[in-house]
């Protein structure tokens, strides 16, 4: 006998992701979702001696990384709140920073514009703070953007305009990433070098890095080697696009359980057991197993479908229907016909057809057991074939001589003693065949539903209906009570008359009592 128990925990895990992005290098992960499952089975078995229980353990653990790029807007917009008004991109004010700088306005600033830019005017030739050579002036901004949680890398990207008028001067951009005091990255583009002249040009470029970054410098510089009109800049922005890693770990853990119970039961607990499963809907909810009575259909038990059921018991066809009786159940009957007076009395009525005459049922209970003799055969009874009408006569004829030579013999008239017993036990009461069917009707009710409702309802419909048979409740032969008057005005005999004289001086009651006793 095999039982399985079946419990499925799931479980929820939302973790920012240490996943590596789809690409190894660092700056910016293509968007998208990513999702691994990874399953593992766990089977164990404990012996019990009663039972052996295997337990399987199944755990899905299922990773979905979802993979966006978010961007900080420009961080030298002072809207944006990562820089205040002295340090904005459109250069009205100087950032400061290392050698001479100027900041020119209308005309001067050719083709950036009348409003202020920022001017090179250093022509020395040194290192930069942030590394950079060929150094004669340098703007700085140190920008912190911690809020932004940057954790697994991204790109920095920016746009300068530029107007250099002397072709001997030249201008660069330099940007330092950083985690902290750690730098994550350095990048340095060449605007304009010495030698190449451009005039008014818009720049744009990019710097990737990996990890975690805080802190971005920002280094704008060059040299003014003839001291003219030194490189002019301005509208300098500076995004931040980084990489938004969420990873969502579902884990199912499912644990079927299977217990082989051993041949260690008696037929009552296995009967129990079935009887639990036959009459419950089991169910099983997060391990927990539930049982709900099944609710038994009722039929309906009424006087009329009991008379019912008799009557067709009574006229029920012996030779057709009683091959097919015994392979229908009780409890077919029952859900065919209803219970009410009509088919029990119609059941009792094809029960009297399946059984013998009282006559022929008393004459066998009433013949005495037979000797040990050898049995001499029965005759078997042939039936005549039509003969002519002479035939007929001749057998009329001989009928007589036949019927003279069956006449008892003197051993059967010696066996007239015998005979007593018979005549006392036909004085028993006969059971017609409506008790019979009506008796058979109730012994078709199910072991299992005989004291339910219904059945003990139909059995007292039965006993109804056979109410006005009185031997239906008789235990013995019924005494018939003696016509007191009868004796009254019998003649008695005159070699009884001491006995009349001593009756005359009783009372009636007592005379029939005597009479009743002898």
């Amino acid at each position: 006998m095999h039982f399985i128990r079946l419990c499925s925990l799931l479980l929820l895990v939302s973790s920012y992701s240490k996943a590596e992005c789809l690409i190894d290098e660092a700056g910016l992960c293509i968007p998208g979702v990513i999702i691994t499952e990874d399953t593992q089975v766990d089977i164990t078995e404990e012996d019990k001696g009663t039972e052996i229980i295997t337990t399987t353990t199944t755990t899905v653990t299922t990773n979905t990384t979802t993979i966006t790029n978010e961007d900080s807007g420009d961080i030298l917009d002072g809207t944006n709140g990562y820089v205040n008004s002295s340090k904005e991109g459109d250069m009205d004010i100087d950032w400061g920073g290392q050698g001479g700088a100027s900041m020119p306005t209308g005309n001067a600033c050719y083709g950036l514009g009348s409003d202020k830019c920022a001017q090179i005017t250093g022509s020395g030739n040194s290192t930069s703070t942030m590394g950079v050579d060929g150094m004669g002036t340098t703007f700085i901004n140190t920008i912190d953007i911690s809020d932004l949680n940057i954790q697994k890398g991204g790109e920095v990207k920016y746009t300068i305009e530029v107007d250099k008028q002397d072709a001997q001067d030249r201008i660069y951009m330099h940007i330092t990433g950083l985690n902290g005091t750690s730098q994550v990255f350095s990048g340095t583009d060449i605007l304009s070098e010495s030698g190449v002249s451009t005039g008014y040009q818009s720049y744009n470029g990019s710097f990737d890095f990996a990890g975690v970054l805080n802190k971005v410098v920002i280094e704008v510089g060059g040299r003014d080697i003839n001291l003219a009109v030194g490189p002019l800049f301005d509208d300098v922005s500076v995004n931040v696009f980084y990489n938004v890693i969420n990873t969502i770990i579902t884990q199912q853990i499912t644990t079927l359980e299977e217990i082989y119970y051993l041949d260690l039961f008696d037929p009552t607990e296995l009967d129990f057991v079935e009887e639990v499963f036959e009459y419950n809907d089991i169910s099983f909810d997060e391990g927990d197993i539930d049982f709900t009575p099944i609710e038994p259909e009722t039929e309906e038990v009424s006087f009329e479908s009991v008379e019912l059921e008799l009557e067709l018991e009574m006229n029920f066809d012996m030779e057709f229907e009683a091959p097919s009786m015994e392979m229908l159940s009780s409890s077919d009957m029952e859900m065919d016909i209803p219970v009410n007076v009509e088919t029990v009395e119609a059941e009792i009525q094809m029960e009297l057809e399946e059984l013998p005459e009282p006559e022929m049922m008393a004459s066998v209970e009433d013949m005495p057991e037979p000797e040990i003799t050898d049995p001499e055969p029965e005759p078997e009874t042939v039936e005549p074939e039509p003969e002519p009408e002479q035939e007929t006569t001749e057998e009329s004829q001989e009928e007589p001589q036949e019927a003279e030579q069956k006449e008892p013999q003197p051993e059967e008239k010696e066996k007239d003693p015998e005979e007593k017993p018979k005549e006392e036990k036909s004085s028993k009461p006969k059971v017609s065949k409506k008790e019979k069917a009506a008796t058979k009707i109730v012994k078709k009710i199910d072991d299992k539903a005989r004291y339910d409702d219904a059945a003990q309802m139909k059995t007292l419909i039965v006993m109804q209906i056979l109410g006005n048979t009185k031997s239906f409740f008789d235990s013995q032969a019924t005494i018939v009570d003696t016509n007191v008057n009868e004796y009254l005005n019998k003649t008695i005999e005159d070699q009884y008359g001491i006995l009349f004289d001593i009756a005359q001086q009783q009372t009636i009651d007592d005379m029939v009592n005597a009479q009743w006793q002898k």
